[in-house]
């Protein structure tokens, strides 16, 4: 009778266990198939989000653009129907500042900007803590050396030449100088150069060191000045037509002060920026600028 209990008993426990066994399995099936199906409904959703994403990105066709008005806004104006036959509408709002139109981009107001070049771009992300990047160079507005009382660099020995007295426009005037042979400058001082840098000057020029402004009124009084874009422009003078020198398209200053198209960082790479870039670096905006600015605006590479 004891034996018979005993067994009984075994038989109950290895039932149990049996039962047991079956209902872990049963839980652990279920415990995966509920994991899977989450990893199934998170993956669709992440599908999903990237089309959708995506579906945005091919539907925003729109590009709102801050700009100077001249020479900024009128070459965009010039590349909208070039734009429009990418299927892009261009919408240009001009802006008479300096801060705004960094200001707008930053906010998403604004899909970019173009009226600046590359030191003021970093000087104001350092000083605004903004983030806009430099997405591609359309243009620059060169420096060049015009005639005063002299018409022919024939006549360059002992001459006079006013410059800029502001570090920035005084070394674009002495580089221009310098890559045209007529002195050398101190290696490495690029566009920290003065008159003060000036190691070797052969032809025995006497510089006149003036605000930017007065070097115009100026003229009459010396053999050359150099002037820049816009201060030329207001004296009646051109590149094209009156500059004896001007600063070539590989020049250091030209790299350094073309004016660029700014986004904010991380819509470098959107389609429609992209299109906008391209399309302002297309040899017709270069023909419009080259038709246009006789000199004074020159396209960048």
């Amino acid at each position: 009778m004891k034996k018979k209990v005993i067994a009984l008993i075994a038989v109950a426990a290895l039932s149990v266990s049996a039962l047991t066994g079956c209902g872990s399995n049963e839980t652990a099936a279920q415990t995966s198939e509920a994991a899977a199906t989450t990893a199934n409904q998170e993956t669709a959703a992440q599908t999903t989000e990237a089309t959708e994403s995506k579906e945005v990105a091919d539907t925003d066709t729109t590009i709102k653009v801050a700009a100077s008005a001249v020479p900024h806004a009128e070459i965009l104006e010039a590349a909208k129907p070039l734009l429009a036959e990418q299927g892009y509408t261009l919408e240009i709002q001009i802006f008479d500042d300096y801060v705004q139109p960094n200001l707008v981009v930053e906010s998403g107001d604004f899909d970019a900007n173009y009226f600046q070049h590359i030191p003021y771009l970093e000087s104001f992300n350092e000083e605004k803590g903004t983030h806009l990047v430099n997405v591609g160079g359309i243009h620059y507005e060169p420096f060049g050396l015009y005639p005063g009382t002299e018409t022919s660099l024939d006549n360059i020995d002992n001459a006079t030449i006013a410059v800029p007295n502001d570090t920035t426009n005084e070394a674009r005037a002495l580089l221009l100088l310098q890559d045209n042979g007529y002195i050398t400058l101190k290696d490495g001082v690029g566009l920290t150069a003065t008159t003060k840098d000036i190691v070797e000057n052969p032809h025995n020029i006497t510089f006149v060191e003036l605000e930017a402004a007065q070097v115009p009124r100026t003229l009459p009084e010396v053999s050359f000045g150099v002037l820049n874009g816009n201060y030329a422009m207001e004296a009646g003078l051109t590149v094209a037509d009156d500059a004896l020198l001007y600063e070539s398209d590989d020049s250091e200053a030209a790299a350094t002060y073309v004016n660029v198209i700014a986004v904010k960082e991380g819509n470098e790479n959107l389609p429609k920026i992209k299109a906008l870039v391209d399309t302002l670096k297309s040899d017709e905006i270069k023909q419009f600028i080259n038709d246009n600015y006789n000199g004074g605006v020159i396209p960048y590479k």
